[in-house]
């Protein structure tokens, strides 16, 4: 089980007061392959016995298909252009954020008095003067969650039972890939701990393997030896994992605090294949997220249809902790607003919410390919403002077995067993929209079909009013320019577009 970072944060409650905690749990790269979503080929007890006590959202993605971008939206509640943190970027202390003065919500809970930890694979979602203790992994840039758990009981129990409540955010560094810079692991790193020789051993961790022929295929993976070993692989760190998971939950549970903590489960991106991670498509986006509240038992074990985004968590912590969001700006004398709303209310009743949006600029520094999107009912609009240069692809992909696979059997003229072809996904259309009740794969451009045309226009608007709310810089691009001086508007850039 490989954890990245864990925050914890607590203040000291009134005496005989009962705490709400918040358990904030977050897969790096994670998809739906679980089983509570349905992959029966997959072993998660702890994270099953999870989703039994919790809401599951079956339509909930995260604004940013991107690792940093991602969290640093998800600490802060805003979309990635005031969030600030980027693949590329080694943010130091203080600066994930603070770039653009964004209140992340340990700057926000300071600010109430709660205080607290960090385990920390890399840059701080803030500065770490807030923060009671602070813990640094051995050098590495894989740290299992079970390998650094021992210390960890010594590091934070102790504030159990002096600081309550107390937010604790555990971030894995499983499933994401790994042959990139340690190859020597695996794909996935799925050999690391395992006990065998050089690869050393988590005491904690009982390494689970999958036959490649037993894996579920997603349809926007290729169905071949290469992907399904490449899938077989990420399995096993997936139930690493689950392992870590059940780990952090026993903790709580002998600790005695389980039953006063709402425990959010979900993953930053999508996984690591084509059309996952890096897009907004529904496999870069759409993200598994369970919700289990002590106060809510009865919506455990439901499914909610609801569409929710990542940018939701920051207006439900602060919900629960009763701690309102503060005025002031980050872009002169802008005011800030969150987009996303409190999910308690869901843990009551079903919510009649059926929009969230998307904004992608880039993943790594050389990736620069900004999107924005809206999904509202059975409907998604992409819009691609660099749609005339091919659609950039990172470097762990693209040394993936799979990728790799791909690449070789196009040039070779070989079938793929995929479901489109390079040229497709490289290079894309201004404006893509997608009905999935008719077409859940997206595949069906209708942007340019006469009787879609006022849906189009439609969503557009709604689009573009977002990115007005959110003070998108690229709200005009890519065939106008932003002047924001008296009174914010676009002026035509006349280039042909």
């Amino acid at each position: 089980a490989c954890c990245a970072l864990l925050l914890l944060l607590g203040l000291c409650s009134a005496h005989g007061a009962r705490a709400r905690n918040v358990l904030l749990i977050l897969a790096d790269d994670g998809g739906f392959e679980s089983g509570v979503y349905n992959n029966s080929a997959i072993a998660t007890p702890h994270l099953d016995a999870l989703a039994r006590r919790s809401l599951i959202f079956r339509n909930a993605f995260t604004s940013v298909s991107s690792c940093s971008p991602s969290r640093a939206s998800l600490l802060t509640g805003l979309p990635q252009v005031g969030a600030g943190g980027g693949e590329g970027e080694a943010p130091k202390a203080g600066e994930w954020g603070g770039r653009t003065r964004a209140q992340a919500f340990v700057k926000l809970v300071n600010k109430r008095g709660l205080r607290g930890g960090l385990l920390s694979k890399g840059g701080d979602p803030q500065s770490r003067k807030p923060l009671l203790f602070s813990y640094r992994p051995l050098p590495s840039s894989y740290r299992p969650l079970s390998s650094s758990h021992r210390p960890l009981p010594s590091t934070y129990r102790p504030l159990y039972s002096t600081y309550r409540p107390f937010f604790l955010y555990v971030a894995f560094h499983d499933p994401h890939r790994c042959g990139h810079s340690q190859p020597q692991y695996g794909a996935f790193c799925e050999k690391f701990g395992n006990g065998e020789s050089g690869m050393g051993r988590i005491p904690d961790w009982t390494p689970q393997t999958y036959d490649p022929q037993d894996v579920q295929v997603p349809y926007f993976i290729p169905d071949t030896p290469a992907a399904r070993a490449d899938l077989a692989a990420q399995y096993t760190t997936i139930g690493r994992m689950d392992q870590g998971i059940g780990l952090v939950l026993q903790e709580l549970r002998e600790a005695g605090v389980l039953n006063d903590t709402l425990v959010i489960f979900t993953s930053d991106n999508g996984i690591p294949f084509p059309s996952g991670r890096t897009n907004l498509y529904w496999p870069g986006t759409a993200e598994p997220l369970l919700v289990s509240s002590p106060e809510h038992p009865r919506r455990w074990g439901q499914v909610s249809e609801a569409y929710v985004s990542l940018l939701d968590l920051t207006p439900t912590i602060l919900d629960w902790f009763s701690i309102p969001y503060p005025s002031y700006a980050i872009f002169s004398s802008k005011t800030v607003q969150l987009t996303g709303r409190s999910l308690l209310p869901a843990l009551e009743s079903e919510p009649p919410w059926t929009t969230v949006f998307g904004s992608q600029s880039l993943h790594e520094v050389t990736m620069s390919y900004p999107m924005r999107s809206v999904r509202h009912q059975n409907f998604h609009l992409v819009h691609n403002l660099n749609f005339k240069m091919p659609f950039p692809i990172d470097q762990d992909f693209y040394v993936s077995p799979t990728f790799q696979d791909l690449l070789n059997r196009t040039r070779a003229g070989q079938p793929t067993g995929w479901y489109k072809d390079l040229h497709h996904y490289y290079y894309r259309e201004r404006w893509e929209l997608y009905d999935w009740s008719q077409d859940p794969h997206e595949t069906q451009n209708l942007a340019a079909d006469p009787h879609y045309a006022q849906l189009l226009e439609v969503l557009k608007t709604q689009l573009a009013k977002w990115q007005w709310e959110t003070h998108d810089p690229w709200v005009c691009a890519p065939d106008g320019v932003l002047e924001e001086k008296l009174s914010p508007q676009c002026w035509p850039l006349h280039n042909e577009l």
